[in-house]
């Protein structure tokens, strides 16, 4: 019997430490010190020793209030420096923090409370008509709301008067004053324990709270140095969410990095150009939509860059013509490909402007996928790997150290997720003889018809290339002889007209027969709170109007 002394030496204190990114605002104090962290408008300027105090302090005062191991703190804030020491202080008190999407509905804001049963929520002025309101609906069911600590803005002399606030409402600034200096922090005990929730964009409705442990935002966060090229003391435009998995793990790997914070109330074109110039911004990253604010930014706001510019989206992308515009006015723009699940991107490349028609590649060989242990397309019901043949659909799939641990309160969801041992992106794609992958559809949404498997994605890529066209979105229709074929959502630009024709001709010298939309309706297509389509809504209409729509 082999003994364990034969085996090798046993982890101790000495050289086993849980992983925890909070570590790294405790290396950033002690490393870059008076080297600025956070900067906020004309006011405000924080230090990485001040950053680092202000969040021991915060830990300290969510303990004095009854805080304690796993307990949720939510928060509904735009891209301002107390969110930004959120992300390090609840973790710091042993907590759980979860950053809500402030575009959420009062009805859905409620039932992310309910879920999370939060004990704190932190939130900004501007939205503290929103949270009574759900704190009414979560009344009505006999839920109990959430302890409110209420965020002024810095300019602000005093706060902001509001009636129907609840008793014992906390101010910010007050309740960071009563924390100790002093104070011990909370490390993880384990550090698989949760340190975050994000709740998915809820594409097909139905919201879920994707669990982010410790390791997998620690381990993520370093990823993330490679993966967005951030070289030495970046400087960080917050111009991507934090409450869209926490900031792509952004707050965590700037201290990690010793770089620098420029917080953003409002996104604007003007914000971004004036930036860039006065703080010398090197990196920025969000949305597709951030390219249309930069490309449709007026003359007056599009000031010569002074370097080059690294700008990272993930999603849908814009026209051609909207992502060669930001290239040509200095920007680096890269594509990045992820999910909630996955913490944020995980496959990032530099878009290059050859061709308007070439499907973006994720993978090739000479990418490597930082911390990820397989990415692979797979046969979803043999688990086999697709061959590279450039044709052969498969599903993404993911197995990683940085992945979510799971969904809250659904472990059927994410038994589902995590089925033979591979997370399921529900993305189907296609793998190039170079190794690349090409992305073809959501699973859900990808239209057969006659056999042949029909891309929406690459549809609409045609439809919005269309110099009248604003918006796109492509579902199956059958027909009356129960055959599919694509139908069209089209949004046009203001004061553009076109007919049904019209559009059908564009896409007939640009697809394949097959592919060419034989419906087009005009009009709004529904989004949801962070923007994306919600196609299941298309399929009802569809519905509706024909008597079956395509699943």
């Amino acid at each position: 019997m082999t003994s364990t002394r034969e085996l090798g030496p046993v982890p101790c204190s000495a050289n086993y430490v849980a992983l925890s990114p909070i570590s790294f605002l405790e290396r950033a104090s002690r490393v870059y010190g008076d080297r600025p962290a956070v900067v906020y408008g004309d006011l405000v300027r924080f230090s990485w020793k001040q950053i680092h105090q202000q969040c021991v302090k915060l830990a300290s005062a969510l303990v004095n209030l009854g805080i304690s191991h796993s307990d949720f703190v939510a928060a509904l804030a735009p891209n301002i420096p107390p969110l930004y020491e959120l992300h390090f202080g609840v973790p710091m008190a042993g907590a759980v923090l979860s950053a809500i999407n402030f575009n959420l509905d009062a009805t859905t804001l409620a039932l992310v409370l309910e879920q999370l049963e939060a004990k704190i929520i932190f939130v900004d002025y501007q939205f503290v008509e929103d949270v009574l309101q759900a704190f009414d609906i979560m009344s009505q069911r006999k839920c109990k709301s959430p302890l409110l600590v209420l965020m002024s803005d810095y300019d602000q002399k005093s706060s902001p008067s509001f009636k129907g606030l609840p008793p014992g409402t906390l101010n910010y600034n007050d309740l960071i004053s009563n924390g100790k200096l002093d104070f011990e922090i909370i490390k993880p005990s384990n550090e698989c324990c949760p340190i975050t929730v994000n709740y998915t964009s809820g594409s097909t409705g139905i919201c879920k709270g994707a669990v982010y442990s410790h390791r997998a935002a620690y381990l993520n966060s370093l990823a993330a140095i490679s993966r967005f090229d951030l070289k030495s003391t970046p400087v960080f435009l917050w111009t991507v969410d934090m409450f869209r998995c926490n900031g792509w793990c952004f707050p965590w790997t700037m201290a990690a990095v010793g770089g620098i914070n420029i917080c953003l109330r409002n996104v604007s074109a003007k914000a971004i150009f004036d930036a860039i110039h006065l703080h010398k911004v090197t990196h920025l990253c969000g949305p597709p939509t951030l390219l249309n604010i930069i490309a449709d930014a007026p003359a007056s706001d599009q000031r010569p860059l002074p370097f080059s510019v690294n700008v990272t989206v993930a999603g849908v992308l814009p026209p051609f013509q909207i992502l060669k515009k930001v290239t040509e006015l200095g920007f680096v723009v890269c594509v990045g490909y992820g999910m909630t699940e996955a913490l944020g991107p995980v496959m990032v490349r530099p878009w290059k402007a050859s061709s308007d028609s070439e499907p973006i590649n994720y993978g090739d060989q000479e990418l490597p996928y930082y911390m990820m242990e397989g990415v692979d397309v797979k046969d979803p019901k043999t688990m086999k790997s697709t061959p590279s043949d450039g044709k052969t659909i498969g599903e993404i799939m993911f197995k990683s150290n940085t992945l979510m641990s799971g969904y809250l309160k659904n472990p059927k969801a994410t038994e589902e997720a995590f089925r033979s041992g591979w997370y399921r992106t529900g993305d189907l794609a296609i793998r190039q003889p170079d190794g690349a992958i090409i992305l073809k559809d959501r699973a859900k949404d990808i239209i057969y018809s006659k056999e042949e498997a029909i891309s929406s994605l690459e549809i609409e890529a045609v439809l919005v290339s269309h110099p009248k066209v604003l918006k796109a979105a492509v579902v199956g229709k059958y027909d009356d002889l129960l055959e599919v074929s694509p139908c069209a959502f089209v949004t046009l630009n203001d004061g553009c007209d076109a007919t049904v024709q019209d559009i059908i001709d564009f896409c007939e010298d640009r697809l394949a027969t097959h592919m060419v939309p034989k419906s087009v309706i005009f009009g709004d297509i529904p989004v949801n709170s962070t923007g994306k389509v919600q196609k299941f809504l298309l399929r009802e209409r569809v519905k509706a109007t024909n008597g079956v729509s395509h699943q």
